[in-house]
């Protein structure tokens, strides 16, 4: 069975999260040792930072594993598994700020090797941000908080080493500024932490999807010929996937129509939006006060036209839906005649938007697009032959056939 879409952006967010494993304790090794040869102890700091991420990159995959697999227990998948990744990414962030902090207040001064130290500082510094910025676009690419946060990681550990580099500079003059500048770099690393743990927390707790996104799916639905309205969308995140609940009402009345626009409705949300790896939608309906019949025509007093998009005269009748006599008539200009092209579904389109007919009476069957788009929206088809034989005989043609 091939692997959908979801699956596929896993598998790669895995496969860059293993990169970034390898490439954190390729960091704090290098760093450990040239800031232990030199001297350094804001370097070596600046290891036991890289250190920490090591362990966060590590959650990140192992996250990122757990969310590929599947379970009878966990119908829902183990999408919020990537999401305690970056739990455990958000805190080992946050100690490795404290780490900074208390390194910047208490740490003994000293005055390291500048000619190994700075190399090792200068090539970290240039790696960690490029890796970084590289990592938080794929992480965007993939819909991976984890990846995500761990780019967000490599960017505050280049922060880091950024101060231990100016530090290192500052000794090759005697000046002396490695507690000031790591005081100030710890408290964009607390913040960076604090603000991946809230993310984390929201999404633990089913916090809602963005409000946007779920406008866009609202529009979407709607603008099916046979939906009327959204009752009511609720949606939750799932390690960074969407699921959505939702209840629409539709103008038909056929049960056959109503799951055939829920099952496609479902699918094109899933297709349009790749994030919502599952959608739900309960068909309601509403009961008419009336029923609304449009038969095309050639001219205002008949007859009935053979083509439906190339009538020039739409004639709308208000039918009482017990005893299916007329209560009210009028007669309407086809806006669309004169077009060129996609008349049909121009036609269609306009008849469902502004008309909402529960019957069409047609003359002759042609199967086009004007034709498709009602009966997709669940209006009753009607051959003029049955008709005529009066209301309370008419054959629901178009009902028999979907």
């Amino acid at each position: 069975m091939p692997a959908t879409r979801p699956e596929k952006e896993i598998r790669s967010a895995r496969k860059r999260a293993t990169v970034s494993v390898l490439l954190n304790l390729l960091l704090a090794t290098g760093k450990g040792v040239a800031g232990y040869i030199a001297g350094s102890s804001a370097l070596m700091s600046d290891a036991l930072h890289s250190a920490s991420d090591v362990a966060a990159s590590g959650a990140a995959w192992i996250g990122l594993w757990a969310a590929s697999r599947r379970h009878p227990s966990f119908p829902y998948g183990l999408y919020k598994a990537e999401t305690v990744a970056t739990l455990a990414s958000s805190i080992a962030i946050i100690l490795a700020g404290y780490e900074i902090a208390r390194q910047a207040l208490f740490g003994c001064p000293t005055m390291p090797d500048t000619k190994i130290a700075i190399p090792v500082a200068l090539v970290s510094l240039i790696i960690s941000a490029l890796f970084g910025f590289y990592q938080i676009k794929q992480g965007k690419k993939l819909n991976s908080p984890a990846l995500i946060a761990d780019g967000k990681d490599y960017l505050t550990d280049s922060l880091s080493t950024a101060v231990v580099l100016a530090a290192l500079f500052g000794n090759m003059f005697g000046i002396m500024l490695d507690k000031w500048a790591a005081a100030i770099v710890s408290l964009f690393v607390f913040r960076a932490g604090a603000m991946l743990l809230v993310n984390a927390l929201k999404d633990l707790l089913d916090a809602s999807i963005d409000r946007e996104t779920e406008r866009e799916i609202i529009r979407l639905v709607e603008a099916h010929p046979a939906v009327s309205r959204v009752k009511q969308c609720m949606s939750r995140t799932a390690g960074g996937r969407f699921i959505i609940d939702m209840d629409i009402l539709l103008k038909t009345p056929s049960h056959k129509v109503a799951d055939r626009v829920a099952d496609n409705l479902e699918e094109e949300i899933v297709r349009n939006f790749p994030r919502v790896v599952m959608a739900r939608l309960r068909p309601h309906f509403k009961q008419k006060e009336i029923t609304v019949r449009v038969t095309p025509l050639e001219t205002p007093e008949g007859p009935v036209a053979k083509h439906m998009a190339r009538a020039p005269w739409f004639l709308v009748e208000t039918l009482d839906p017990s005893s299916k006599q007329v209560t009210g008539s009028r007669v309407i200009k086809n806006p669309h005649l004169e077009a060129q092209r996609k008349r049909g579904f121009l036609v269609g389109k306009w008849l469902i938007q502004n008309i909402d007919p529960d019957e069409i009476v047609l003359s002759e069957r042609h199967g086009g697009t004007a034709e498709e788009l009602l009966k997709e929206a669940g209006v009753r088809i009607i051959m003029t032959d049955q008709a005529d034989k009066g209301n309370n005989s008419i054959k629901d043609k178009g009902q028999e056939e979907s």
